[in-house]
Order: structure tokens, then sequence, then C-alpha cells
């Protein structure tokens, strides 16, 4: 590539830049207007957003960048397996949408973790939580920090940490001046630029390699489309059983306990708008999920017989899409620069609205209860939560640069996502569902859960050997393919003649040995092995069911007078079964009956009216009375 070429497509990777990034802060000061005030409008986007908006950016937030840059290259090296974990999340808006949307809405609270401390009546709880979901957040945005690093360092050759720092740098800015509107719109913007430049990819390389009955043929050929692979075996990388449970367990915590979605929900004027975002998403998501992976069928097709990876072209399974950028679109000037633009700006997007989840997570739940924050005016708590953006960008940027130590950005992000879904998913389906749970159950349930995973997670990566065996490329069409790729040298085995001179007395000591022994510690040590070997598809599943099981036995056991909590703090459903259930009773504060009208009607207002008309209703959390929309402590008869 020639210096004016490149000078071009770096032109063109500015202006979109740029642009793209100067669009949506463009009525910031409109949207803090809408919302009242600027601290509102930087965390709930001041209710102004429309449902197709929301709609794209929740989409867009399920599948993050990972899926332009990583999917490809799942498929052309590893086949369509991961591709079914498709299944597991359209699955998982109807679960949310009838589990955690009902007790959602009806709160006002600016972190979704302040509703466990209302349920429990336990800081720890909710200290814990949030403290798990900071952790996933940002290990998964050191991920997607490190996605854009790996396309500019394949095309232009530069440095990872130099594009880590670049993007940090915007990240900044954008965080100082917008919010979470001006997130939403860079969202929409990010997904219809990956929806035509991924067309465009997949119109060349289709044309390029016969046409879609060839392409189609080819990825059969090659081993890459096997769906519906039911291997029964938890130790698989991923079958269809897993990507189906596994992924809907990690999909269910994502949509439904994440501060980044939940933040979102509560910007729509009605729960009725929430459910039709969620249910609309089905579509949405399989659309744009399956359409980085029709990209990677159409590169399998095309370099099937002349991998770019094998012939030493590129160094990582994750520049396949960057190399065939530069590859095949030479002809049209800007292209390459578009397609840098747009990893660029997809992994801004969501680091963006992800800091701002981040930073007020860690305010409302951890910073602000310090006396030096207390009575402070909303501006200054603004202040206070930007520069804990800042910061959180920094550590995100530094952590970036490890990335690159695992096997690729999809199995990063899996392994980090599945990780930590378990205590997450698990302390909210005990508050949501079981009404015997406390907060000394839910404590111990997220403990162990945590022990658990961390467990498994630690002895896979110390004593398996994670690295997954590429399904078979060629090289043979290549005109230059290198003489390493078509005749592998072996390495001379050098034979220490001492050692071999003495290796029968080795044998013969070795064999006086009884076996009994050796058989049993084969045995324990097989055992163990097994259950480090188990698949990450199903740590979420894993870490669950154990912190719901521990959950409620912790609870039923250590049940107390002092552990009410309002019966509006359960699922309605619940609720309404929750004082016929045998064993212990459960002390709920809000007797049984039937909603009014105008409280059906309080579905359809918006969350600033419902905080309003709730005012005046509270709940009980051990000995202190909450408002609904207030996690302080409220002095009041009891």
């Amino acid at each position: 590539m020639n210096s004016g070429w490149l000078a071009w497509e770096c032109i063109v990777f500015a202006v979109f830049i740029c642009g793209s990034s100067c669009l949506p802060l463009w009525s910031r000061k409109k949207d803090a207007a809408a919302a009242g005030s600027a601290k509102r409008a930087y965390i709930f986007a001041g209710g102004g957003v429309s449902v197709l908006s929301m709609m794209l950016s929740v989409a867009r937030g399920t599948l993050g960048v990972r899926s332009f840059l990583g999917f490809p290259s799942e498929l052309v090296y590893f086949g369509s397996s991961m591709w079914e974990t498709l299944y597991g999340m359209i699955l998982a808006f109807p679960v949310v949408c009838l589990v955690f949307i009902p007790v959602y809405f009806r709160l006002h609270t600016n972190s979704v973790y302040q509703y466990l401390e209302m349920r429990f009546g336990s800081k720890s709880v909710r200290r814990l939580a949030a403290a798990t979901f900071l952790l996933r957040q940002v290990l998964n945005l050191a991920v997607t920090v490190y996605t854009p690093t790996v396309a500019l360092h394949a095309v232009l050759g530069l440095p990872h940490w130099a594009s880590a720092a670049a993007l940090t740098v915007v990240t900044v800015v954008f965080n100082l001046l917008g919010g979470l509107a001006a997130a939403i719109r860079a969202d929409v913007i990010q997904t219809l630029t990956m929806v035509i430049v991924s067309g465009a990819f997949i119109m060349q390389a289709t044309i390029k390699s016969g046409g879609p009955a060839q392409v189609l043929q080819d990825n059969i050929d090659g081993g890459r489309m096997k769906f519906f692979n039911f291997t029964w075996d938890p130790t698989v990388r991923v079958d269809t059983f897993s990507a189906i449970i596994g992924q809907l367990f990690m999909s269910v915590s994502i949509y439904g306990c994440q501060q980044t979605f939940v933040q979102r929900y509560c910007s729509m004027s009605s729960e009725a708008k929430v459910r039709r975002i969620l249910f609309s998403n089905v579509p949405a998501v399989s659309v744009l999920f399956s359409l980085s992976w029709v990209v990677g069928m159409a590169l399998y097709s095309l370099y099937r017989y002349c991998d770019p990876l094998m012939s030493g072209k590129i160094s990582a399974p994750d520049e396949v899409l960057p190399f065939y950028v530069q590859d095949q679109f030479a002809f049209l000037p800007g292209m390459l620069g578009l397609f840098l633009g747009s990893i660029f700006n997809g992994a801004l997007s969501f680091l963006v609205s992800n800091i701002n989840s981040l930073s007020t997570v860690t305010w409302e739940d951890f910073v602000s209860s310090a006396p030096a924050f207390r009575d402070i005016t909303d501006k200054q708590q603004l202040t206070a939560i930007k520069i804990i953006g800042i910061i959180y960008s920094i550590i995100i940027m530094i952590m970036s640069l490890f990335v690159r130590f695992v096997n690729g950005v999809v199995e990063a992000n899996m392994l980090v996502t599945s990780a930590t879904s378990g205590a997450l998913l698990g302390v909210f389906l005990l508050a949501t569902l079981f009404p015997m749970a406390n907060g000394k159950g839910a404590l111990c349930g997220m403990i162990v859960s945590h022990v658990m995973t961390i467990w498994m997670a630690m002895g896979r990566l110390l004593y398996v050997n994670t690295k997954v065996d590429m399904l078979p490329l060629s090289v043979e069409t290549c005109p230059n393919a290198t003489a390493q790729a078509l005749n592998p040298r072996h390495m001379a085995v050098v034979v220490n003649e001492t050692l071999s001179r003495y290796a029968p007395v080795f044998e013969a000591i070795d064999s006086s040995h009884t076996a009994k022994k050796a058989v049993s510690d084969n045995i324990l040590f097989d055992s163990l092995m097994k259950f480090y070997s188990i698949s990450y598809m199903w740590y979420a599943v894993i870490g669950t069911l154990v912190c719901v099981l521990c959950g409620v036995i912790v609870g039923y056991l250590t049940n107390q007078e002092s552990d009410k909590f309002d019966e509006r703090l359960l699922h309605p459903l619940v609720a309404r079964m929750a004082r016929k259930f045998p064993g212990k009773s459960h002390t709920l504060t809000t007797p049984d009956r039937e909603r009014t009208s105008e409280e059906n009607e309080a579905s359809d207002k918006t969350c600033d009216t419902i905080v309003e008309d709730q005012r005046t209703q509270t709940g009980l959390a051990g000995n202190k009375i909450y408002y609904i929309d207030s996690i302080e402590p409220m002095k009041t008869r009891l």
C-alpha cells in the first residue's frame, strides 16, 4: 500500500470517527432539559429516546464489537458451533420480560443493585453483586478495547498500546461531554454502519467465490456448518445443548441483572414499551448476530485453499477480516478506512455506554455512602461520576494489553461472562422468586457460587490444555506459500546418553512400587481433571444453581421476624402465592389484594410519574423502612 493511498484511508477513518462521535453529542443540552437535571440525563437518557433507537442500542449492547471481528474468524478456523449460542440469546428475552421487568419498572433506583438492599436489607449483598458486575464489565471491556487494536495493528502496523491509548482518549472526551442518550445514538450509527459494511463484505467475497451456492457448499464440505450437534459431553467447548442452556443463563444474567440494560429499560416511558423493545430484539439480534457469521462463511470459501494464517500473511486468527479488507477492497478507495473506523467506533460506543454504567454503579453502591460525599449537589455528584469514569477508562486500557494472551476475543469474552454470571443471576432470582430467601442466604449463596466458578476457571486455565484445534485449511493455491507452511520442519531430538544408559535401572526401581496407591491417585487426579475440563459454557448454569440452592437452604434455616420485606419487591405472581407456600411463615408487609385500576394504569406512566405516585409506599428491610425510590433509611413508626 503506497503512502498516498494510506493517507486517503486515514482521512476517511478520521472523518468517520469525528462525525460519528460529534453527531450523538449534538443534542446533549436538549437531553438535560428533557430529563430535568444533568445527572438524570447522564444516567437515564431523559426518557427521550425512541423505541427504534433503544431497540438497536440493546441489540448492539448484546453483541458488542466482538461480533464484527471475532465471529468471522471463529467460523473460518473453528466452525459454526458458537453460532448456535443464538438459541440461548433469543430465549432470554421473554424470560427477562416475564421475570424481571414487572419488578424493576416500578422501582426508581439509579443502580439496579440498590434493589437487592431493598429486598434483603443487606448492604453486603448489594455491594457484592455490584462488585461482580464491575469485575465482569471491566474484563469484558478490556476485550472490547483490544479488538480494534488487532485490526489497526494488522493493517497499519500500529502498536496495540498506541491504539488502546487513542481509543481511551476519545472515550474520556465523549464521557465528559455526553450521557446515556448520546451513547444510544452512537450505538444506532454504529449498528447501521456495521450492517452496510458487512453487506459489502459478503457481496464481494461471495462474487469472488462463485456465488451463494458455492459458498454454502464449500462450508458444508469443509466441515464448517455443523448444527444440532448434541454430544451430551460437558467437557466439549460448545455443542448445541450447552449453546442453548449455557447461553440462556448468561444472557438472562446480562439482560436482566446488568446495570447497562436496566438503565435503558428505565429510560423508556412505559413498561409496555420495554416489553415491545425486548420482543422486537429477537429478530433484530438474530439478524445482526448471524450477519457476522455469514461474513465468516464467505471468507472461508474465499480463502479455503489459501489460508492467510498458514501462509504467514497474518499472525493471529482475529486478523483474517482486516487482511480480507486490505486484500480484496484495494479497488475501492476509503473502504479500508471505513472498516477501521467502524471497528474503532463500535468499540468506542460500547465502551462509553458501559463506562456510564460502571461509574454510576460505583458511585451509587460504594462512593456515595462515604461521609465526605453526603449532602452534595447533583452537579457535584455528576462531576464525581465522570471522574470515576475516567479512572475506569485508564484501568481498562491497561488491562486490554493482556488480552492477546487468551485464545481470541470470542474465547476471552465468553469465559469472563460465564464465570461471573452465575452468582449475579442467582441472587436476583432469589430476590424476585424466593420469598424464603433472606440476606444471610443471599450472601452465602453468592460467596459459595463465586468460590465454585473461580475454582473451576482457575483449574481450567492452570491444568487443562485450553487450546482449541483449528479445523483444516490449505495453502495449496497460494502463489507465494511459504516453505514452512508446506513443509514444516521438525525439531531435532537430543538424547541424553547418561540417562539412556541408566534407563533400565530406573524402570526396575519404578516397577518395584505397588500399583494400588498409584491407581488410587490416578482416579482422584483424573476425576479432578474432568471437573476442570468442564466447558466454560456451563459455569453460569452451575454458579446459578449453587447460589439459589445455598440461598434457599440458608434462608429457610435462618428465617427470622426481622427479615420482613415489602411484597412489591417480589414478582407479582410469586407475591400472590407466597402466603400459600408450606413451611415457615414468610413475613410480608403488604396484604394480598387485587390491583386497582389506578395501579394497572401506573405501568404505562413514566418512571418519574411512578415515583411521585409511590412516594408514600414503603418497604421493610430488617428494622428499617425505605422509600421505593430511595435506599436511605427513613425514621418512622414500626
